[in-house]
């Protein structure tokens, strides 16, 4: 029991929620303010300002007591794994801005309305990026339709990440339909290969059953120039372009002292647009192949025709994961994504298919590209320059073609 004058400072304030329940405060302790309750209780009228009295060290005291027990709170939920800190992965932006996809991305353009098609090693729609992206596909190892990816590390999973992805990283033209032909697998070696007659097959059904208005193909094989027939691979890309389908191939990968001077099938067909790859400083990755050595002013067909960034591209890979990859296979699609949103931009290059618009189509993009060096119409590497989307477009239109 309390004597009669230890009451004399105390207060009894009736809790909001319940008049029947009381708190008693001394009210000569400062801080006992409606302010300070009312913040607790979680409703907050504009409190009434306080001014108190200096205290000497307890308030600072107290202070650091508070700081320890926050941090032995963090430890605590570090320790048992409830806290993640995540850090963003790196990210390829500078290919996107170098090769102008940005740009055209800023006029509004996704590449909606365009059907691209990759042959590939299929591809993990369970990746966050490809949540949402506008799909068929056709395994053409299984026969199934149902999405999957039969690559070491993933391969077509990471060059349909440069395209459609629409999440963390965001692809070329994320808006197209994008028809997946899977016809490579891994062969154990670490290596990504298919059966030459399977990838005719797949090449084929992007444009006879799928309806693609371009074909990208991140693959190619040794070409062979005392052949007396030209394989299936290379009539199947021929058959696409006389039906008025742009084909984007990559120009290979065996740069260097043991460079055989011709770019991989089916990128050596004349109509389609064989692409070398380039660092982030714009330079000729060394591993690209070479191509023509001749310096034929006029002549779109030289091979590569244009090249684009291949070296450290960070795309989508499998179980949700980020790649770096390096080749002229990523640079293959930045090609063909820019193309897309150029076809969206100009719809009747879609709608007036033919090998003389296709022509016309590579004569602007020998026009608009940029030379890596001056006074050099074409290199054995790096084609009539390195690709600039929006120039390619301006070059299109200024020309009214197709």
């Amino acid at each position: 029991m309390w004597g009669e004058n230890e009451l004399d400072n105390v207060e009894f304030i009736a809790e909001p929620s319940d008049s029947r329940i009381v708190s008693a405060v001394d009210a000569s302790t400062i801080g006992h303010q409606d302010g300070w309750r009312s913040e607790v209780i979680g409703w907050n009228p504009e409190p009434i300002r306080v001014v108190s009295r200096p205290r000497r060290n307890n308030q600072r005291i107290a202070n650091a007591g508070i700081l320890m027990i926050i941090l032995v709170i963090i430890w605590a939920i570090w320790r048992s794994q409830l806290l993640f800190l995540e850090i963003p992965p790196p990210n390829s932006e500078w290919a996107f801005e170098d090769v102008g996809a940005r740009d055209l991305q800023d006029s509004g353009l996704t590449g909606e309305g365009v059907r691209v098609c990759m042959v590939d090693t299929g591809i993990d729609t369970n990746h966050p990026d490809l949540d949402n992206i506008d799909l068929v596909f056709r395994d053409f190892i299984s026969g199934s339709n149902d999405p999957v990816d039969r690559g070491n590390l993933a391969h077509g999973t990471m060059m349909a990440g440069i395209l459609v992805s629409d999440g963390y990283l965001q692809g070329v033209a994320p808006g197209v339909t994008l028809g997946m032909a899977a016809a490579l697998g891994d062969d154990g070696d670490g290596s990504n290969t298919g059966d030459e007659n399977t990838v005719a097959n797949a090449i084929e059904w992007c444009w006879r059953t799928f309806g693609a208005d371009i074909i990208s193909l991140s693959l190619g094989g040794e070409s062979n120039p005392d052949a007396e027939r030209d394989g299936p691979t290379t009539n199947a890309v021929q058959l696409a372009l006389a039906n008025g389908v742009f084909v984007v191939a990559a120009a290979g990968n065996d740069g260097g002292d043991d460079d055989d001077g011709r770019v991989a099938t089916p990128s050596n067909v004349k109509e389609a647009i064989s692409v070398g790859a380039l660092d982030r400083d714009g330079d000729v990755w060394s591993g690209s192949s070479q191509g023509d050595t001749s310096d034929s002013a006029g002549n779109p067909h030289l091979k590569p025709e244009i090249s684009a960034p291949g070296v450290g591209i960070i795309s989508t890979a499998g179980d949700g994961e980020y790649y770096s990859s390096t080749g002229t296979s990523d640079a293959t699609v930045f090609v063909s994504g820019i193309l897309a949103l150029i076809l969206e931009a100009e719809p009747q290059l879609q709608d007036s298919p033919s090998l003389e618009c296709i022509e016309d189509v590579k004569v602007a993009l020998m026009n608009s590209a940029d030379p890596l060096e001056s006074g050099v119409s074409h290199d054995s590497q790096w084609g009539y320059g390195s690709i600039n989307g929006q120039e390619w477009l301006n070059e299109i239109r200024s020309n009214e073609l197709c």
